[in-house]
């Protein structure tokens, strides 16, 4: 099977845990990947909230040195992204596992828009605009009283735009989500978000929101991190009622997954990357046709990201 990732910390890990890429402890390793033919994974730099300032970009700066270092140790088995032609001969030929560089949080920006093309020159093509609390581009999901937007950070969505970095709100506040969908002139995406409908989380999308992001032309990664899927003991069968509830919004065409891997805790039945079979197969058990599962397991994200970055 086709397997494309919207969103992963295994990165972090391996800056904090002094591991590697092609085997480890953690959820994904290339080695495990390689099952996948082919493997398209977003490999996000996690920005905690303690992070701001020269601090965030110094922990950007020091997760591209490591991934460049990480893809020249194992250049065999791996392949960081640049451009769309990279994801397209992955596509075709997947020889090698293709690794897209990702931020998670606009701190990593250090407020600096000229930031933003630091961050583009270095192979971003993703950013989550903010993590739970406040940073220069705006409010996350974790604050009280949400400003939304800033003015800066309109500035950073129209450099994003301009140059060819999607726009994530998976951590957004609602403030900030509609404040982007006023601002944003193209499809902007949710890389690891549910369904409330299902799991009344502060993290997860309304139907309302989830209609908004499809509208665009953008797509959703539905997460397998176990408090976004129920408030009881989590399990498959809830990673699949948050994919049918997107299918039942006309969502055929935008649910994705976004496992969230290396970044929290997962619910029964998904022990890590190796685990992506058990669900497919769990789907196929329910009448899923396999097209439609490609869809969901791959195709919309390969679709929507080589039509939207340069």
């Amino acid at each position: 099977m086709r397997f494309f990732d919207l969103h992963c910390d295994t990165l972090y890990r391996i800056i904090e845990e002094n591991q590697n890429i092609y085997s480890n402890t953690f959820h994904v390793d290339i080695s495990r990947t390689s099952k996948y033919k082919p493997y398209i994974g977003c490999h996000a730099i996690f920005i905690p909230d303690e992070y701001r300032g020269q601090n965030a970009l110094d922990l950007f700066n020091r997760a591209h040195k490591e991934l460049c270092l990480q893809e020249e140790k194992f250049n065999k088995y791996i392949k960081v992204c640049k451009n769309k032609s990279d994801i397209k001969n992955a596509n075709e030929n997947s020889t090698k596992q293709e690794i897209i560089f990702t931020v998670e949080g606009g701190a990593a920006l250090a407020g600096n828009i000229n930031n933003v093309k630091h961050l583009y020159n270095r192979g971003v093509k993703i950013m989550t605009l903010t993590w739970n609390g406040s940073c220069e581009i705006g409010d996350g999901v974790g604050v009280e009283n949400s400003r939304g937007l800033s003015k800066f950070g309109t500035s950073v969505i129209k450099q994003m735009e301009n140059l060819g970095i999607i726009v994530d709100i998976s951590h957004a506040s609602e403030k900030l989500f509609y404040d982007v969908s006023q601002v944003a002139s193209k499809p902007f995406i949710a890389t690891h978000s549910n369904a409330k409908y299902i799991c009344p989380h502060r993290r997860n999308l309304t139907d309302e929101q989830f209609k908004v992001i499809k509208n665009s032309g953008g797509i959703v990664g539905v997460t397998f991190a176990k408090d976004f899927l129920s408030e009881k003991d989590a399990s498959l069968t809830d990673i699949i009622k948050h994919i049918e509830h997107f299918l039942s919004l006309s969502g055929e065409n935008t649910v994705s997954i976004g496992s969230d891997f290396d970044g929290t805790d997962m619910p029964k039945g998904i022990d890590g990357i190796e685990s992506i079979y058990s669900l497919y197969e769990q789907m196929l058990k329910l009448n899923y046709s396999e097209s439609l599962l490609d869809k969901i397991f791959y195709k919309n994200a390969y679709d929507f990201i080589t039509n939207n970055i340069k």
